[in-house]
């Protein structure tokens, strides 16, 4: 069996400030360190906040060197980190909402947002459709950005391709998470999933978030969640067989 631990960061972005945003990045990679997490996974647009009329201004390659101190910390930590930030789509085109994953080898991906949220194809573009499954530790996980989860084909398509765990860093508001929450428990139950919820903790473009991140079993049990908004990290661990979970508040 394998054993692997896995969370969500809960995390509070500062409009457009890129700077503040790495170091709370860091913040949240050394208290995932502490609590021995494999991968980590933050909310959509991370390092930029939700701010759709300032996604061109905070365009990021992995390469930046604003992100050197997040790829060295992954480094050290020997865990793999997936961040939110607009990145670069093609010449001529609008930014697409991406997640940068920074492995412990130094290497990185980025996967890009499939499926926009009514009003963002004004400041972003669709990525392309790729399959985006990497390994871990005898799992295989695939990753989601905030609307795709509402499509049941983008995690249908994860499990086909044979993912086990489907990682999603959203922007879910209170008056959509009952919905929200509910397709993602249903999207464990019905495509044998383990699926992890990075909401962002505290408000972001205009919208008041939820918090509330989780984490659901294959099979629909939800292992863990955090008790509301603010700075917390959301942790599942999977040993023997067998998904335990904890929601630790991160002060800095």
């Amino acid at each position: 069996m394998s054993s692997i631990r896995i969370a969500g960061a809960q995390s509070i972005s500062v409009a457009g400030n890129i700077a503040a945003n790495v170091q709370t990045h860091l913040e949240f990679i050394a208290a995932a360190r502490l609590a021995h997490v494999n991968l980590l996974v933050f909310p959509e647009l991370s390092l930029c906040g939700y701010e759709l009329p300032m996604l061109q201004a905070c365009v990021l390659r992995a390469d930046d060197s604003r992100l050197a101190a997040l790829r060295e910390m992954a480094f050290e930590a020997k865990m793999t980190v997936v961040v939110g930030a607009p990145v670069f789509n093609g010449a001529g085109m609008p930014p697409a909402i991406g997640a940068i994953t920074f492995f412990p080898d130094r290497t990185h991906s980025i996967y890009q947002k499939q499926h926009l949220h009514p009003g963002e194809e004004i400041f972003a573009s669709k990525g392309d459709v790729v399959s985006n499954n990497s390994p871990l530790h005898g799992e295989s996980y695939s990753l989601a950005i905030c609307a795709d989860t509402a499509h049941e084909t983008h995690a249908e398509n994860a499990a086909k391709s044979g993912a086990t765990l489907y990682l999603a860093g959203v922007l879910v508001s209170e008056a959509g998470y009952a919905a929200d929450s509910a397709k993602m428990q249903q999207y464990a139950t019905s495509h044998q999933l383990g699926v992890l919820m990075a909401n962002h903790g505290g408000p972001s473009g205009g919208y008041a978030s939820a918090g509330k991140s989780a984490f659901w079993a294959p099979g629909g049990k939800l292992v863990v969640q955090a008790p509301a908004t603010g700075n917390a990290l959301v942790v599942a661990s999977h040993d023997s067989g067998t998904w335990s979970g904890e929601a630790i508040s991160i002060d800095y």
